[in-house]
């Protein structure tokens, strides 16, 4: 799949393609998670105090001098104000984020978002004393949403977005009008914090820029995070937008022998569990050969079964 000459794509939901990858999947729970008790303990009172003020205090982002610990640069990433704080969050973090996941894979997704939310924290903390004078906690997910919104626009910019579900832009005009909104807000008298949403979008254009050039691997930091939902074989590769088309091909498809097809349909459903699992890890870019074989082959079978 090109999307060089496109300017939408529907993901069917088959070939590999989740709508709700493994990483955005426990995003969206863990939030509504914590959000969910931090609605339970606005009414309970502990000494007098709400039990909430607590949980502000140890886990929202606490400025410098004030109460700050380091833990804060991520927990303050999933507790929110309000029901449509978190929601509209949210609706961006899966928007925006799935195809970024389902590309990258979970380890490179989760590091990449988490990293946006830790120097989204970094520019709210020492930057916010400078321009909006004092500042008080600070919480949401605002600031690394921003950064997975920046990958999107610069993975798939002729991608139309339907303001309201009415009005289309491209992606690259609207993400472009909203930092431009962000940078025209700072210093404002506002609950909002604007410069953790620059800091967020910064920090996910630099990462682009240098996965270009470095092409970031996390596997060797993470042994974990497995695809637990994604049991459908696959045959499905995404076209990096930074490569040329001659170097890149947009589906794979292999001829196989009679011999190699009678090894490949002995292949047990443990083993292109596996070769799933390493999808969601690494990307079907790390794929071997043999592994990328044994999945089209798969993928032929389900469909022939169906």
């Amino acid at each position: 799949m090109s999307y060089d000459n496109r300017d939408y794509y529907r993901p069917s939901g088959f070939g590999g393609f989740s709508f709700f990858p493994p990483v955005i999947k426990w995003l969206l729970i863990l939030n509504a998670a914590v959000f969910l008790v931090q609605t339970m303990t606005s009414n309970l009172l502990i000494g007098g105090i709400p039990a909430e003020n607590y949980l502000t205090y140890y886990f929202a982002l606490m400025p410098l001098g004030q109460g700050f610990n380091l833990w804060q640069l991520i927990t303050y990433q999933f507790m929110h104000g309000s029901f449509f704080h978190i929601f509209f969050n949210m609706f961006m973090l899966w928007m925006f984020g799935m195809e970024i996941e389902n590309y990258w894979g979970a380890k490179k997704f989760l590091v990449f978002y988490l990293l946006c939310g830790v120097v989204a924290g970094l520019f709210q903390l020492i930057l916010a004393p400078m321009f909006a004078g004092g500042v008080g906690p600070t919480i949401g997910a605002s600031g690394a949403v921003f950064g997975v919104m920046v990958a999107f626009a610069m993975f798939f910019p002729d991608r139309y977005i339907f303001i309201y579900f009415l009005l289309p832009i491209k992606a690259k005009y609207l993400i472009v009008i909203l930092i431009v909104f962000e940078f025209m807000s700072v210093g404002e008298m506002s609950i909002v914090a604007h410069l953790a949403h620059i800091g967020g979008a910064l920090t996910g254009f630099i990462f682009i820029l240098l996965d270009k050039n470095y092409h970031f691997n996390f596997d060797r930091i993470f042994s974990g995070f497995k695809r637990s939902s994604m049991k459908q074989s696959s045959s499905f590769r995404y076209k990096s937008p930074f490569r040329k088309d001659s170097d890149v091909e947009d589906a794979e498809f292999h001829d196989i022998d009679d011999s190699r097809k009678q090894d490949l349909n002995g292949i047990a459903q443990e083993e292109i569990d596996r070769i799933l699992d390493k999808i969601s890890e690494g990307g079907y870019q790390n794929l071997t050969e043999r592994e990328k074989k044994i999945l089209f082959e798969a993928s032929k079978r389900n469909i022939n079964e169906k």
